[in-house]
């Protein structure tokens, strides 16, 4: 296959990747002129010799490519990239349509994208149910895998999702209503302690003498050699009967902060006890930094009020130490159809990111200065996600509805804004996930090839691997009201140079999976030590630490699984009490962490149900 001429920046495209040894990283500003990126068509057939495609050039002999293995023995059969490979027979991922370089048919350029079937950047009305998709369970396709059996997504309709994104505008934090100065607040918000309220939830210290719990239960009683001991048990404040979100769970040396419906509460990490009083708002939480700053702060946002026309344009930081309110602000309506209904925040350093539908707005989360703005550029792409974390990263939808219709992924300046480096994908591949954004991992979707495509980037942007094994993947996505919600997956872990994924339980146990980013192989996989599920939690201490999910009638533990070497079995570090299983059991949409040896769970989503109260935190140590 020949080298495709050199294209402009527009014409990059990230539907089959290759990483030419000779290929000079982009410049910032420039679009990495390296081939398309995107993932496999689904394999309806057993795997056989694959036609040789006339697809992306052949700089990458070594590269299993678009999620599928070479297959041993056919050195005869050329497939991506001019190498063997399985699954020939089929028309195939590649040679049907035309590819991302417009003069060569290639794999992935589809005569219509997945934003062709209803007006917006970047929002499908209903998010694909094909292999792979994150927080999207049900019966997947003919053909298809559904590995993520984590919690449903929030869908939109094709109408609504048409009234907001169209057009846009930038947003400000201001100091009071949308009719005002749209400067933010640079100081405090009027007191510099909590509001104290009595609905943060009850305090169980795990051993009877406190105010929560069921009829005052010791779970300590009795327990076995081996297990750990609960610390304490929290039961969530009243929700409405339509639910209520529990977003965000921040652990500080002294103090696990949970953030539910109206309150945010905090508990002394070894007795449960209020670190601090529990800071209260008017309405109801809609979003939460899932990070925090080095010293300790966050930001809430939380509703403009309860009618249909209410916003989720509040917002307040928060001293995780102490519990002191800082400087507050309101996320102003930009253009038509870009308003402050759905809002995602990240945090990068000392820089909060508040991204909308289409358009963000950077601020020091320090002082609520704002920094910039990151909106609409080139012809018609629209920053539509932000992923924040170690580093901070722009997802733009471009030309919707149009025959270049695409994504685009942005690596920026924390704190200047400045694009470092931007990568293209094809027509019809959606960003959906970041598995990781150090180093950076993404999840795409085709939804008109009914298929995925997980990939790792080098720090300049370029293309450094992609996952070149077929595999039910399970970990567990939240998806967004209107935002991608690019960081909601829990269940995936990464370092340096290894991603460690869960498979799908199916009947029995299942594995975690450590793939190589620099090859895009599977290094080695690992049974969970159970018949329940095993998910990875973080790498720590040369262990990637795992939770065993409990069973109905057993709890679950907490193992370390050495992540070099030959050996990889895991080992248990903390064995979860038979008093408790019933109620981990019950976490149903959850959040997990584990912090200097302590063990957390709490929810992230309350039902409403007033029959019995709701579980909101239980943490376990030794």
């Amino acid at each position: 296959m020949a080298q495709p001429p050199n294209q402009p920046p527009q014409q990059g495209g990230f539907g089959a990747p290759q990483d030419p040894p000779h290929q000079q990283p982009p410049q910032p500003h420039q679009q990495a002129q390296q081939g398309g990126f995107g993932a496999p068509q689904m394999p309806p057939q057993p795997p056989q010799a694959p036609q040789a495609p006339p697809g992306p050039p052949a700089q990458q002999p070594a590269q299993p490519g678009y999620g599928y293995p070479q297959q041993p023995g056919q050195a005869g059969q050329a497939g991506p990239y001019g190498q063997p490979g399985p699954y020939g027979q089929q028309p195939g991922a590649y040679g049907q349509q035309p590819g991302p370089y417009g003069q060569q048919q290639g794999p992935y350029g589809q005569p219509s994208g997945p934003y062709g079937q209803q007006p917006g950047y970047g929002y499908p009305a209903q998010p694909p149910q094909f292999p792979g998709a994150p927080g999207a369970p049900g019966t997947p396709p003919p053909g298809g895998r559904n590995p993520f059996k984590g919690r449903p997504a929030l869908v939109v309709g094709a109408a609504v999702a048409a009234l907001l994104v169209i057009g846009g505008l930038v947003f400000a934090v201001t100091s009071g209503d949308d009719k005002g100065d749209k400067k933010p607040v640079a100081g405090p918000s009027g007191d510099d302690k909590a509001t104290a309220t009595s609905s943060g939830g009850p305090v169980n210290p795990g051993d009877g003498s406190g105010d929560g719990g069921k009829d005052g239960e010791d779970f300590n009683a009795g327990r076995k050699a081996g297990e750990a001991k609960v610390l304490w048990y929290k039961e969530a404040p009243d929700a409405p009967a339509s639910g209520a979100d529990a977003p965000g769970m921040w652990i500080t040396s002294k103090a696990a902060v949970k953030a539910a419906y109206k309150d945010v509460v905090a508990y002394n990490v070894g007795d449960g006890r209020p670190t601090w009083a529990t800071i209260s708002f008017p309405q109801k939480i809609c979003a939460v930094t899932p990070q925090k700053t080095a010293d300790d702060k966050v930001v809430v946002a939380y509703m403009s009020g309860t009618s249909d026309r209410a916003k989720c344009n509040q917002l307040q930081q928060i001293d995780l130490r102490t519990g002191a309110k800082g400087w507050t602000g309101v996320v102003a309506d930009g253009a038509l159809f870009d308003s402050a209904i759905d809002i995602e925040l990240s945090l990068t350093g000392n820089t909060l990111m508040v991204g909308r539908s289409q358009s963000g707005t950077a601020y020091d989360v320090r002082t609520g200065k704002k920094l910039y703005d990151k909106q609409k550029y080139g012809d018609a792409c629209f920053p539509s996600a932000f992923a924040g974390g170690a580093k901070l990263f722009a997802v733009a939808s471009c030309d919707a509805t149009e025959a270049n219709e695409h994504d685009e992924i942005q690596e920026l300046d924390p704190a200047t804004g400045k694009v470092k480096w931007t990568q293209k994908f094809d027509k019809g591949w959606t960003v959906s996930k970041t598995y990781s954004v150090d180093p950076l991992v993404v999840y795409s979707t085709n939804e008109d090839k009914n298929t995925w495509n997980i990939a790792t980037f080098k720090p300049d942007g370029t293309y450094r691997s992609q996952v070149g094994f077929d595999e039910d993947f399970a970990p567990e996505c939240d998806g967004g009201f209107l935002q991608r919600n690019l960081t909601g997956c829990e269940g995936t872990a990464a370092d340096a140079n290894t991603l460690y994924l869960p498979t799908e339980a199916k009947s029995g146990p299942n594995e975690i999976v450590a793939i190589d980013l620099s090859t895009g192989k599977e290094k080695w996989r690992v049974k969970s030590p159970t018949d329940e599920a095993m998910v990875p939690v973080k790498v720590e201490g040369g262990n990637l630490v795992a939770y065993v999910e409990p069973s109905y009638d057993a709890a679950g533990r907490v193992v370390g699984i050495p992540t070099a070497g030959a050996a990889h079995t895991p080992k248990t570090l903390m064995q979860l009490p038979e008093s408790t299983a019933d109620i981990e059991d019950g976490f149903y949409s959850r959040d997990v962490d584990w912090v200097d040896g302590r063990f957390y769970l709490s929810s992230t989503r309350l039902t409403g149900n007033d029959d019995d109260k709701e579980k909101l935190m239980l943490a376990y140590g030794k």
